[in-house]
């Protein structure tokens, strides 16, 4: 084979490209290969990319035998010739002859997935390179603001593009492995007593419908204000986190528990405000009370004892304000490499900050790409996430106050990039807000109308991929912002959706 000339040494100095991983040779035989038998395309396109190669010449010419072939044409020199007619680099080479010398061994076809994979793999350790370079740069410029922890995430998560990148095949399951998981599913339903197949939400009602929360699927939890949404994303998180912590102690495999560790990222309110909640809900103390110290002695040592109980609760709090879904996904990285999450929890999803510049015109594609991170979140991780969103004021305007699709703010992206979506919906929430007068002719009616909907509470399922939608009713205690399953069988009979 004629000498390879190194293009890209004429765009760099020669000291910094030299130091870099590469095989050029191995490029031009690669190509060279490919153009001989474009048959060899379908075994490496799917891993190796234009960029890949070191010489931004053979990105091309591996970029135009892609195209070529795609359309079911040949790819040789021949055909390849009018795209690099006025090709600087090739022109420096001797022109399009350039190609045909590229094929000139025909040794390189045994060898060519040998040529791809090391081409892919010295592209990684030059990413790899790239990145090392930016954080050194980045740690030594002190001439803006120093944010050496926005300077860690970043880093972060571009180390994960290449790690990401490098593990990522492009692989087809076989219907057999399919198949596989799918029985492994529906062993852990059966076995859960026949109708959780997936993480428990802790009431009964919303199992039964939805099956429990599922790998990789993306949850969005909608209301209005005052409806319960964070009390309700609260009791499911801990839910999950206690049957996690359970089903450990008495000896279950993590991977067959229907609970998991849970990643609560708190964009509205504090860690503490949380765990006031949790704590409430578990030793059956008001919230209020406790946060104003309204509590006896007594209430104070079930206080304690519930505190001492929910110490070593895999539940991990992240109230940092501000969150973009870079760093987001950043941190849910991290703690399911280091705390082993399974399901993670946002709230909410409005206050998720978007890559780009923020701005009313661009805010539908903000909250897009907000919850289309999300959705490559639950996929990337294998967990499910549940996020809460805000519903528009469209709710309020009408006179049935029950929440639909459309009434989702940005509703395109969130509905199309959900699996799930679930409303919230209070009616004695709206009905308090309508009370007359005690002297009222129609308080009476009102009255009587409050006692029979009073802490009661519909989780309506508008969409789900896995089953059909429908309504759950529970029951909601205010005072401790703790929802449950509904057991009044006078209620039972309007179950149904």
């Amino acid at each position: 084979m004629a000498e390879v000339i190194r293009i890209s040494d004429s765009a760099e100095p020669a000291a910094s490209t030299s130091a870099l991983p590469q095989n050029v040779e191995a490029e031009a035989a690669l190509l060279g290969a490919l153009m001989i038998d474009n048959r060899l395309v379908e075994d490496v396109q799917l891993r190796l990319k234009a960029h890949h190669f070191f010489e931004p010449l053979h990105g091309r010419i591996y970029d135009s035998i892609l195209k070529l072939t795609d359309r079911n044409m040949v790819a040789n020199p021949v055909t390849l010739r009018p795209n690099f007619e006025a090709d600087e680099s090739m022109k420096e080479l001797g022109g399009p002859a350039y190609l045909a010398t590229l094929t000139g061994s025909g040794a390189a076809i045994i060898g060519a997935k040998d040529f791809a994979a090391q081409v892919y793999d010295l592209a990684l350790l030059r990413a790899l390179i790239g990145v090392g370079r930016d954080l050194v740069e980045g740690a030594l410029d002190t001439s803006e603001d120093v944010a050496p922890l926005e300077q860690i995430e970043r880093a972060e998560t571009e180390l994960y593009k290449v790690a990401e990148e490098g593990g990522a095949e492009g692989k087809a399951k076989s219907f057999g492995d399919a198949t596989k998981l799918a029985v492994q599913m529906a062993e852990k339903a059966l076995n859960s007593g026949g109708h959780l197949s997936g993480i428990t939400t802790g009431l009964e009602g919303i199992n039964s419908k939805v099956g429990g929360l599922h790998k990789s699927d993306l949850v969005i939890l909608a209301g209005r204000p005052g409806m319960g949404k964070t009390s309700l994303a609260t009791n499911i998180a801990f839910a999950a986190a206690q049957r996690f912590a359970r089903d450990v102690e008495d000896g279950i495999e993590p991977a067959k528990s229907a609970g998991a560790p849970v990643a609560f990222f708190s964009l509205e309110m504090s860690a503490d405000q949380l765990a006031t909640r949790i704590l409430a809900e578990e030793s059956g103390i008001s919230s209020e009370n406790l946060r104003m110290g309204k509590i006896s002695q007594q209430e104070f040592r079930q206080l304690a004892r519930a505190a001492a109980e929910l110490e070593s609760l895999p539940l991990y709090i992240d109230d940092t304000p501000g969150l973009t879904i870079a760093a987001l996904r950043t941190r849910a990285r991290r703690l399911k490499r280091q705390k082993g999450i399974g399901c993670v929890v946002v709230d909410y999803l409005q206050l998720l900050q978007g890559t780009g510049r923020s701005g009313n015109d661009n805010r539908v594609q903000e909250i897009s790409e907000i919850s289309r991170g999300l959705k490559q979140l639950a996929k990337e991780l294998e967990v499910p996430v549940l996020a809460l969103s805000q519903l528009s004021r469209a709710v309020e305007q009408r006179e049935d106050k029950r929440p639909q699709l459309s009434d989702l703010r940005e509703s395109g992206s969130i509905e199309q990039d959900a699996d799930m979506v679930w409303f919230v919906y209070r009616g004695d929430y709206y009905l308090a807000a309508k009370k007359p007068d005690d002297d009222h002719p129609d308080f009476a009616a009102w009255h009587e109308e409050m006692n029979r909907i009073y802490g009661r509470a519909d989780l309506i399922v508008a969409k789900q991929r896995h089953g059909a939608t429908g309504t759950v009713r529970m029951k909601f205690d205010s005072r401790i912002t703790k929802f449950s399953d509904a057991v009044d069988d006078a209620y039972l009979p309007e179950m149904r959706s």
